[in-house]
């Protein structure tokens, strides 16, 4: 392999996202942390959680993230040690690592990640940025000419596993005093579902990772809350946003699954007037036993383990647009982000407002996007123009600016070697990554 490799990793709280510069995608997308299973004594980590052979119904998790900052470094040396030596296949020694770490992050956790780069794994020179100015990179070379890439700036809105943040990026600097955080992200998410579902069904305080597909696969975000309550309320056929997921039961199946994918998609269909739209050209005997069908699956079979859900699908991500339902003392996602822009200096309002970018995994829910849209455009003044854009994949748009920076000239010049480290130390030389 050849000597000037550049390691990009995007040492998320939830995904560790791994891969070479210069690469379109990460070789490896892994959780950063380790699980033991109940039927086994050693705990499993990074790309061992996801073999589909793997039961971890129940598994104990470690993490080495805690509220979205680095607090057991002995963890995540292991985990980063089988990354590179069992995914990326890399000697640290003669390659660069690009970094990225959360902002304001502390001095001690700084500390503690230089040790772990150049004196256990003796890279040969390191690179720290921010998630922000990564996706702004990435953006605005995607996008040459668009605002995002004309006036150098952006906002962007990151999503995260631990907590969310609203960024304004200038010239691929974040403003530091301009960024608003929100104490809210994925983790709370999936640990608000895991309540509901255990209060009115069956008991999955314990199962995070089955919680989190159980919330990726059905939750969304709804644009009219107040009509999408009163169709939950409908009985039978009539709620469209009921569906079942079943639960692994270890011997013919180990992870769950949603019982009728079709059932589950029904509302992406419903009118302004939350009805579904009639079947053309069907006639009466047709219809009643394409409406038949749904509410036989929907009888819950308690010989089996499973369970139904429905106004559960788009009252958790709700918490991101309004966390004081909750008793949050906390605002919500539209006006943390009308704060971070009233942060930064007047000029830069129209701009801001006009380029706001959406990432992290937490962004993917759909209709996202248009929701914050329609709760943003009442408390911004009206000669402003609102635009959001999502990333293509808001999971690896941090990691693709990483790789697109690994990859140009100037990147050498930019790191921090380990010679320098040994004589300055690392607060001088963090002093170069203007954090």
């Amino acid at each position: 392999m050849a000597s000037n490799v550049v390691v990009v990793l995007d040492n998320g709280g939830g995904l560790i996202k791994a891969g070479i510069g210069g690469e379109r995608d990460p070789t490896a997308v892994v959780p950063n942390c380790t699980a033991r299973p109940l039927s086994s004594k050693k705990f499993l980590l990074a790309d061992q959680l996801l073999s589909p052979t793997e039961d971890l119904t129940s598994a104990v998790l470690r993490r080495p993230f805690d509220r979205g900052y680095l607090i057991n470094q002995e963890l995540q040396s292991t985990i980063w040690s089988h990354i590179f030596s069992s995914l990326l296949h890399i000697t640290p020694s003669s390659s660069s690592l690009l970094l990225t770490e959360p902002l304001f992050n502390l001095p001690s956790i700084q500390r503690a990640t230089d040790e772990i780069v150049f004196e256990e794994f003796n890279f040969k020179s390191l690179f720290v940025s921010d998630s922000p100015s990564l996706v702004h990179l990435y953006e605005a070379s995607r996008r040459p000419y668009d605002v995002v890439s004309k006036a150098q700036c952006s906002l962007v809105v990151d999503v995260g596993f631990s907590f969310t943040h609203a960024a304004p990026v200038f010239q691929n600097f974040t403003v530091n005093y301009g960024v608003k955080r929100m104490d809210l992200g994925g983790k709370a998410l999936t640990n608000y579902l895991k309540e509901l579902v255990s209060y009115r069904s069956i008991n999955v305080m314990d199962e995070t990772f089955l919680m989190d597909d159980v919330k990726e696969k059905l939750c969304f975000v709804s644009t009219d809350v107040a009509r999408d309550l009163q169709i939950a309320r409908r009985r039978g056929n009539d709620n469209y946003f009921r569906c079942t997921y079943v639960l692994p039961d270890g011997i013919t199946h180990t992870k769950g699954f949603v019982k009728d994918p079709v059932e589950a998609q029904r509302w992406l269909t419903l009118s302004e007037d939350g009805e579904l739209p009639h079947l053309a050209g069907t006639d009466e005997a047709d219809q009643t036993e394409v409406k038949s069908k749904p509410s036989e699956r929907n009888k819950v079979d308690l010989t089996k383990n499973e369970f139904s859900l429905s106004n559960e699908r788009f009252l958790v991500p709700e918490m991101i647009f309004r966390p004081a339902d909750l008793g949050m003392n906390q605002a919500g996602l539209a006006e943390c982000i009308v704060r971070a822009v009233n942060s930064c200096h007047p000029h830069l309002h129209p701009v801001l407002y006009e380029s706001i970018i959406l990432t992290g995994g937490s962004t993917s829910f759909p209709g996202f996007a248009k929701r914050l849209e329609n709760e943003l455009r009442p408390l911004v003044p009206d000669v402003y123009q609102v635009k959001i854009t999502t990333q293509e994949d808001p999971i690896l748009g941090v990691w693709r600016g990483g790789s697109l920076l690994a990859s140009s000239p100037d990147f050498d010049a930019m790191c921090v070697t380990k010679t320098e480290y040994e004589e300055l130390g690392s607060s001088r030389c963090r002093r170069r990554f203007f954090h």
